[in-house]
């Protein structure tokens, strides 16, 4: 069992940026493939951005291309999304997840621990 805890969440204005960072509790998170989703309330889950193991295989929902970078350190057991230019449509709360197999990072059915989430309020 991975525990994964997000931090870094809060309130910008439109144009700013945030940093997000997924902890795990419990190593080897380096074993797993990582992505982040963002949910808003009556609106399905959306994959944002994943990354492999090893941190070399990157993949973006293409809202995030371009402004987001997903990133990690395994020393420390922390993935991380950078997130610039920030619009009010990126609202929404902000989960990671660590994957095992080999669908799409797009695709949730791989993804078998999830952190609670942590909220992006963007201001216009």
């Amino acid at each position: 069992q991975v525990q994964l805890v997000e931090s870094g969440g809060g309130l910008v204005q439109a144009g700013g940026s945030l940093r997000l960072s997924c902890a795990a509790s419990t190593p080897p998170v380096l074993t797993y493939d990582m992505g982040w989703f963002r949910q808003t309330p009556g609106k399905e889950r959306e994959f944002v951005a994943g990354i492999s193991a090893n941190g070399y295989d990157l993949d973006y929902a293409d809202s995030a291309e371009g402004r987001f970078t997903i990133s990690r350190n395994n020393a420390k057991n922390t993935v991380y999304l950078q997130m610039d230019s920030l619009k009010s449509g990126d609202t929404a709360v902000y989960h990671c997840a660590a994957r095992l197999g080999t669908y799409p990072y797009s695709d949730s059915r791989d993804y078998v621990f999830w952190g609670q989430g942590t909220q992006v309020t963007v201001s216009s």
